[in-house]
């Protein structure tokens, strides 16, 4: 049997799907501890000296930081992907992210060798940006080129679900580890969920090796009609789909990091609220977002990308102040209230179906590259900045900034969504 035959039959379909999912989720467990990390303890240990608002801004600038290498990783990672193939881009990016998490664990803080410790932050930051700068597109285009018409939407959002998977069980490490007494925290308690990603990486590469190239690139290799310069052909051939993807995108992904790092700083430092209360609205919000992401991906098989992705957008505006007014009032059903409704309603209905959404709007040719840049550049701009941006805009202009921020991210999209063409019934190759 042909691996193109083999590789559209259902259980390796699940298959892949399975895989995606675990393999993201564990990419984005090394990702989202930095943020957690960055938002409750970094400023403490590698930026002592600030006072507790630019310690707090040093930390979100050091978050930021991987950001703008992930649109490196993308292009460079996409350029391979194009020409050799999915599956090696995803072992390769799985070990760069997870030996850059090791070493975080493992990290000096600034008591031990100075402001090299915040260099050496940055670095091991800059090799976590890299390396899911590739990884995204890698994981949705296994996904989406393995599933049978029709069903790309559901398929596609499997690796989607690892975004919230990996917040919400680094969420759930870091939240047991600081429960220990702060002196013991600070000085090995916060080191030990770092530590632990490279179990979670062997077990991530066990499962990734074994699944098979996608159809629709073997399609191209078997062919030979490769991109010889993938990113330049993107720019050339797909100029607009780039710049709709970052569009519809820059409300998803600003959003998110609000949602998922920024609202532990405020909920902590301005609202004076223990901690434990707002990683457990988070844990609860990222858990639902599980069932929420496939279920929006399924709903964007059914009625199209652009209107579940709108709802997604248009929910995120309306929910911009009734979200900051119940975190407020530090009532712990209020505070998961807020988060729930952020997580499942707002960022979930535009996750779900972006993987697909994303993929249609390129040839195979390229869309590894395509995908890849369109996605990448939007997170640098949206959401790799608006954590700090929001603690610039709370410190100087007070919570309604925040909201008017939300909203003009989720504007950006909406127009984006608005003049992107609908993509769910064209055929994948």
């Amino acid at each position: 049997m042909t691996q193109t035959a083999h590789s559209s039959e259902p259980n390796s379909v699940r298959l892949v799907a399975v895989a995606s999912f675990i393999g993201t989720t564990i990419e984005w467990y090394d990702f989202f501890l930095y943020g957690t990390a960055a938002a409750l303890v970094f400023n403490r240990l590698f930026f002592p000296t600030f006072d507790p608002l630019m310690g707090t801004l040093a930390a979100f600038g050091t978050y930021a930081v991987g950001f703008v290498a992930r649109p490196v990783g993308g292009i460079v990672i996409g350029h391979y992907g194009d020409k050799i193939g999915r599956k090696s881009m995803l072992v390769l990016t799985l070990v760069v992210m997870g030996v850059a998490t090791f070493l975080i664990g493992l990290l000096p803080t600034y008591e031990q060798i100075g402001p090299w410790a915040a260099v050496g932050l940055v670095l091991l930051r800059v090799a976590q940006g890299f390396g899911v700068g590739g990884e995204w597109g890698g994981a949705v285009l296994m996904a989406v080129e393995h599933a049978p018409p029709g069903t790309r939407g559901y398929y596609g959002s499997w690796p989607q679900i690892g975004v919230p998977a990996g917040l919400v069980i680094s969420t759930a490490v870091f939240a047991v580890f600081s429960r220990l007494p702060e002196e013991q925290f600070l000085s090995w308690g916060w080191r030990v969920p770092f530590l632990l990603s490279a179990l979670l990486v062997v077990v991530g590469l066990m499962i990734r090796v074994r699944i098979l190239e996608t159809p629709a690139f073997t399609k191209v290799k078997e062919a030979a009609r490769e991109a010889h310069q993938p990113i330049i052909e993107v720019l050339k051939t797909y100029p607009k789909q780039v710049l709709l993807a970052m569009g519809a995108r820059f409300g998803e992904n600003g959003a998110f990091y609000i949602y998922s790092v920024f609202v532990l700083t405020y909920a902590t430092q301005h609202v004076k609220m223990p901690q434990q209360v707002v990683l457990t609205a988070m844990l609860i919000g990222a858990g639902l977002e599980l069932i929420a992401i496939p279920f929006f991906g399924a709903m964007s098989d059914r009625f199209g990308r652009r209107p579940v992705y709108l709802f997604g957008a248009i929910a995120t505006a309306l929910w911009a102040y009734p979200m900051f007014r119940l975190l407020d009032t530090a009532s712990p059903p209020l505070v998961w209230l807020a988060l729930i409704v952020a997580f499942v309603f707002s960022h979930a209905a535009m996750y779900g179906p972006q993987a697909a959404f994303f993929s249609e709007l390129f040839g195979t040719r390229v869309r590894y590259s395509g995908a890849s840049l369109g996605a990448q550049l939007a997170a640098v701009l949206a959401g790799g900045t608006s954590p700090f941006i929001a603690t610039l805009l709370l410190a100087n202009y007070g919570t309604n900034a925040l909201s008017l921020y939300l909203i003009f991210m989720a504007a950006v999209t909406i127009v984006a969504v608005l003049l992107a063409s609908e993509t769910h019934r064209d055929h994948i190759d």
